[in-house]
């Protein structure tokens, strides 16, 4: 039986840098079935506690939940904006972490980050890497990719040693699933 993962950029850009890093390495994967998520698909109020108590949570915080909850493993390719998550994503985060505690509900996840600068997101990358195990997250391999316009093509990663070092932490969230 094949396994199941979801991918998504954490960005609501159409034109994402990290929704096209985080489909092309859903693609590396062997022998898996991927469903790539758009966050504007999850668009909701911004989160409050008043609006929670107002009006509940979300249904679209509960479908994103379910697209959790169907799959054996999580790809995330983080967009920095600020050295911290997107608004876009934090948002979802929010309301769906309200829904039980264990947000990313024991799953192995792969995290990644990417930006047109050299540091490749690595602030919100190591923020993720670092938080999300206490939220149920459990995070087996991350990747940064700096300079993504030098360093990423329709092919993927063209630097040698980039690829490598993703193959390596590919390896390591395939075999876990």
């Amino acid at each position: 039986m094949k396994k199941r993962i979801i991918a998504f950029g954490a960005s609501s850009s159409k034109n994402s840098i990290n929704k096209q890093l985080a489909s092309w390495a859903a693609s590396q994967l062997e022998d898996v079935e991927v469903n790539l998520l758009d966050l504007n698909d999850y668009e909701m109020p911004i989160f409050s506690v008043d609006k929670e108590q107002e009006t509940g949570i979300p249904q679209l915080a509960h479908d994103f939940k379910e697209q959790l909850r169907a799959v054996d493993g999580i790809i995330i390719s983080l967009a920095e904006h600020n050295g911290s998550f997107s608004a876009a994503f934090k948002n979802i985060f929010d309301w769906a972490s309200r829904i039980e505690k264990s947000m990313w509900l024991d799953k192995p996840m792969f995290l990644l980050a990417t930006s047109p600068g050299a540091r490749g997101g690595k602030s919100v990358l190591n923020g993720a890497v670092n938080d999300f195990p206490h939220r149920g997250g459990k995070v087996v391999s991350s990747f940064s990719l700096p300079s993504f316009g030098k360093n990423f093509s329709e092919e993927g990663i063209v630097d040698g040693e980039l690829k490598k070092a993703f193959e390596g932490q590919s390896e390591i969230f395939e075999e876990t699933l």
